[in-house]
């Protein structure tokens, strides 16, 4: 199970600077996603999921479940949506004023390839 976890939080970490890699606004977005995805995943895999566990310690030697990587986690995920709305206006903003959702210098477009665009 653990080689399960892992290979997925590397596959969309993978995807993640793939996108983000990319010459376009939107892809850059997505992989900013998924790369947020990624994290919370590994913060949440690293937090031990107990079931049926308490929250607050007890007995100092009874199994507990750590509620700091689900907080941190909750969090997380609240500062990605602010991020990824902020983002996406920020590009629709460049998009309406450049005319191209390439990212660089204004003008750069002559400069790609074919296959880049």
């Amino acid at each position: 199970m653990e080689f399960l976890v892992a290979t997925a939080i590397g596959v969309m970490t993978m995807a993640g600077v793939y996108l983000v890699l990319r010459p376009h606004t939107f892809s850059i977005v997505l992989g900013l996603t998924l790369l947020t995805y990624a994290v919370n995943f590994f913060i949440f895999a690293s937090g031990r999921l107990s079931i049926n566990r308490p929250d607050i310690i007890t007995d100092p030697n009874e199994i507990y479940a750590d509620p700091l990587p689900q907080a941190l986690v909750l969090t997380a995920i609240v500062i990605s949506f602010g991020m990824t709305a902020m983002i996406l206006v920020m590009s629709v903003r460049s998009y309406f004023e450049s005319g191209s959702d390439l990212v660089g210098l204004i003008g750069s477009e002559e400069h790609l390839s074919e296959d880049q665009v």
